[in-house]
């Protein structure tokens, strides 16, 4: 059975919602309203199999003019070791190259599958005038990044990551 990596539709976002919300009664991934998937489907890239079903998922949210992060990246249990977790990631990693970025940053228990993807553990996070701009934020993810105190619970566990992108030639 093949799979084909495409822009999410509106259509697929009970699919992206079925993939995701098992996860989040791990704590792995946070959990997420339905509108919230359709207010950001055109961030996320699916993985569909010759069904249509949605068997993998991840989106690119841009932060700043030269920072992204990896968002919801997730692929079934039945396509677990096959490699499209790989090949979602570096779907999204290509689209924030085409939109010219810089950095892309993960928060993320999968420290070992984010190495061997290039992202390191985070040390500073920006400088302290895009540090104040982002504050200014009421995305969630921003907050995880910058790691304020209001959204310990959610990252409790979670390492922050960063990988350095090469500029497109």
């Amino acid at each position: 059975m093949s799979v084909t990596i495409r822009p999410a539709l509106p259509a697929d976002v009970r699919g992206i919602n079925q993939l995701v919300e098992p996860m989040t009664h791990t704590g792995v991934l946070l959990g997420k309203d339905l509108v919230s998937y359709y207010e950001a489907v055109q961030e996320f890239l699916v993985a569909v199999d010759d069904d249509g079903a949605v068997v993998g998922c991840g989106a690119l949210h841009v932060m700043w003019e030269d920072l992204a992060e990896v968002r919801t990246l997730a692929v079934s249990d039945g396509q677990r070791g096959t490699g499209l977790g790989h090949r979602m990631l570096t779907s999204l990693l290509d689209r924030a190259v085409q939109l010219g970025l810089s950095r892309v940053f993960c928060l993320t228990f999968e420290v070992d599958f984010f190495v061997r993807h290039g992202f390191e553990v985070m040390d500073d996070v920006v400088d302290p005038e895009v540090y104040n701009q982002l504050l200014r934020s009421p995305d969630e993810g921003i907050a995880e990044f910058l790691d304020l105190a209001r959204v310990k619970p959610n990252t409790l566990g979670n390492t922050r990551m960063i990988k350095l992108l090469e500029p497109r030639a």
